[in-house]
Parts: C-alpha cells; sequence; structure tokens
C-alpha cells in the first residue's frame, strides 16, 4: 500500500484494508513514505525499491492513492523489470502541474511500456468530482498510458474527506475476487 501526500489517516481506505488484509494472515507492507508532508521523488523510489525488493513479484500487488500513484507511474517509467502482479492507482493528482510540497513528482512520465512491463494489470479509479484529477485528465492517464479507468460519481478524491473508508470492493479486487476494485450493481 503507497500512500499519497501526508500519508494516510487510521480512517482511510488504505488504513481499513491493511487492517483487513493482516487480519486474514496476509503480508502486508504499508510504508511510512520518507517525509510525506514534503515528499522528494528520489527518495520516496528508494522506498518503494527497497518495499518491492523481497516480495515475490507473481504474488504483489500494490494499491496507491493519491501522489503514490504519481510515484507508481515513475517507478513504471524507470523500474519496469522490478514488477509486481497487479496495481491499482486511485485518484491520481494532477500529473503535470509542480507544487512546492512534492518536489520532482512533476511531470509524471505516462510511459505505456514502462506500465506495462511494471505489472501484469494495472487499474485506475478515478471519480467524476475529483478537484485533484478532473475526468479529462483522469482519461488522458488513461489513453496515455493503456490503463483501463473505473469511474465512482461524485466520490471526490476518494479519501476520508470525501467520505470514503472502508472499501469492500478494493478488498475483493486485492484479493483477487473481483475483476473490478470499484463496486458494480
Amino acid at each position: 500500500l503507497i500512500h499519497g501526500l501526508e500519508g494516510s489517516g487510521p480512517e482511510h481506505w488504505q488504513s481499513w484494508l491493511a487492517r483487513r488484509l493482516r487480519v486474514r494472515g496476509l503480508d502486508v507492507a504499508y510504508p511510512s513514505l520518507p517525509e510525506a508532508d514534503s515528499p522528494r521523488l528520489d527518495r520516496w523510489l528508494d522506498a518503494l525499491a527497497a518495499e518491492l525488493a523481497p516480495l515475490p513479484a507473481a504474488e504483489t500487488t500494490v494499491l496507491c492513492h493519491s501522489l503514490g500513484s504519481l510515484l507508481w507511474l515513475h517507478h513504471a517509467a524507470r523500474h519496469p523489470w522490478q514488477h509486481v502482479a497487479r496495481a491499482l492507482l486511485v485518484a491520481p493528482p494532477q500529473p503535470d502541474e509542480e507544487d512546492a510540497p512534492s518536489v520532482g513528482f512533476r511531470p509524471v512520465p505516462l510511459d505505456r511500456a514502462g506500465v506495462a512491463a511494471a505489472a501484469r494489470e494495472t487499474r485506475l479509479v478515478c471519480s467524476t468530482n475529483d478537484p485533484w484529477c478532473p475526468p479529462e485528465t483522469s482519461r488522458r492517464i488513461g489513453e496515455a498510458t493503456g490503463i483501463p479507468i473505473d469511474w465512482i460519481e461524485h466520490a471526490g478524491h476518494i479519501n476520508t474527506d470525501a467520505g470514503y473508508g472502508p472499501s469492500p470492493a478494493v478488498e475483493a479486487w486485492a484479493l483477487g475476487e473481483s475483476e473490478r476494485p470499484i463496486a458494480t450493481d
């Protein structure tokens, strides 16, 4: 589990999911990435590489939120040989606009070949009203990288501020029990 800027609090869907997977007896890596309030790409890439190195690639699923999604895209462009089974990128923030709290993350390489090599399956989960990644930006990321998008209506940034905590659909996807990481009716 790879958090975004400032980390994920105890009520965030990632924190909930980490607890649920651990209760099932699964190994869960949920590192506190360095300097979460003012991250630097090089330090986060090093931390990600260190977390992935000992894991069995064929059995590893990576679940990213927000800035963690941009981290995965950088990883895919630079280290596609360090691959995993599946990757889920939830609510990636604007990939083009650099801001002071996250040095070096933007612009993001939208590397189709790197994404395909870094994971057997990669999916995006985006909101129709995410203030940090509007739908047109989400579509551009999906088209450039070849990643299919699962849409959630009016979910904001898909975090606790937007009312998202427990996510049984993401849990089912992480366990390989569902083809899609969002609830479908």
